[in-house]
């Protein structure tokens, strides 16, 4: 949207969400991407285009009248700026039901061509990136990523639009790696259009203490033994599963074992109504960013492969259906998981998600060796990376 812009060095841009519409002043409120709130001034020789999303010629544009503006319509005024004010020259708009339908249209295109890997191997000289697939047919992937353009998650989101531009040089041994574009025959070779990558990690914890007002948490990392500064925003994904379904989700983990209780203990039998085997594809895009899915078990992808009597399973439905979690309900000691950005060694990390109630989920896994690979969840609905 902003290169559709007028060009003019006297004159400066402001992009945002329309919050509020005042006619008779004249004056529409704007909600920029940074959270600052931009008053717009509307003058008589103001003019009005509604542009196409994705459209950057406004030589395409429609002319429009300001009754044609509503709340929630994507808007890019130009014109003298005074502070947190607009006297416009130019508003340009693309509307909350194209927005929509466009992130619809994306969606639909990541589900139908998208691959989610981790990377394996990055070779610049050929601009190749070569990823494994996770769960129950997990493959070695070469992406070509020589046209590709490129986006990194933010450290504290995993939202589509709060990635930030990237370039080939960025993408590191480790990272998880979502591209859009077009497999060969055999599926061996993807030829990318767009790829977002970020580095993430799921820790298992318990708590030491909560400050619920600020949204901070201070746990105990279970495999280093360490403690952990986890900070939580709007943006976070606060769940607590009941028992029910976090023995469900040890049975995953551990199949051979019929019911898992919190103190670890396994009763007999196969899989039971679990069923289905650990994983699945784990390369669709989430919605509002996408979610990253892969690795085995719990930390399989969101869609499960049909194996046993359980049939399909999808555990972001599950964090979904699950109830909200207050912070203020931890108690010391309660078992959670967290996952984020991968950060500096004792730095605080932001949580994408922040799951409690996991105790059974915990007791099932091998002593000392608790692994979530990339269980990485944030809010928001399932497809594509939104635009």
């Amino acid at each position: 949207m902003a290169a559709a812009q007028t060009p003019s060095s006297a004159l400066k841009s402001v992009i945002g969400e329309v919050t509020a519409i005042d006619s008779a002043a004249k004056q529409i409120k704007i909600k920029a991407d940074n959270g600052t709130t931009y008053t717009v001034t509307l003058e008589d020789g103001t003019s009005y285009l509604r542009i196409p999303p994705g459209e950057t010629d406004v030589k395409k544009a429609t002319k429009i009248a300001v009754s044609d503006i509503n709340t929630g319509d994507r808007l890019l005024a130009r014109g003298v700026q005074s502070e947190e004010k607009v006297a416009a020259r130019t508003v340009i708009i693309i509307t909350k039901s194209d927005l929509a339908q466009k992130q619809a249209h994306d969606q639909a295109e990541w589900q139908r061509r998208g691959i989610t890997g981790i990377v394996s191997g990055v070779n610049p000289d050929a601009k190749e990136i070569t990823v494994t697939t996770r769960g129950r047919d997990s493959k070695t992937v070469v992406i070509e990523a020589s046209a590709a353009s490129f986006r990194r998650y933010a450290p504290e989101s995993v939202n589509f639009s709060d990635a930030k531009p990237s370039s080939f040089a960025d993408v590191q041994t480790g990272d998880t790696v979502r591209a859009l574009g077009n497999k060969n025959e055999d599926g061996t070779r993807y030829k990318a259009e767009e790829i977002v990558a970020g580095a993430f990690q799921s820790i298992a914890a318990t708590v030491i203490s909560v400050d619920a007002a600020s949204g901070e948490v201070r746990v105990t990392d279970l495999q280093t033994k360490k403690p952990v500064t986890v900070l939580t925003n709007k943006n976070s994904l606060l769940r607590k599963i009941d028992e029910a379904t976090a023995s469900m989700l040890a049975r995953r983990l551990r199949p051979d074992l019929a019911t898992v209780d919190a103190g670890g203990r396994g009763g007999s039998g196969g899989r039971g109504g679990f069923g289905g085997r650990p994983g699945g594809d784990g390369g669709q895009p989430g919605g509002a960013g996408g979610r990253e899915g892969g690795g085995r078990g719990l930390a399989g992808g969101f869609r499960g492969g049909p194996g046993g009597p359980g049939g399909n399973f999808d555990l972001q439905q599950v964090l979904e259906r699950s109830p909200q979690l207050s912070l203020s309900e931890l108690k010391k000691g309660d078992a959670v998981i967290v996952s984020s950005a991968k950060v500096a060694e004792g730095a605080p990390i932001t949580a994408f998600s922040f799951v409690a109630g996991v105790e059974p989920f915990l007791a099932a896994s091998p002593k000392g060796q608790v692994n979530l690979g990339s269980w990485n969840l944030e809010a928001g609905g399932g497809g594509g990376p939104e635009q």
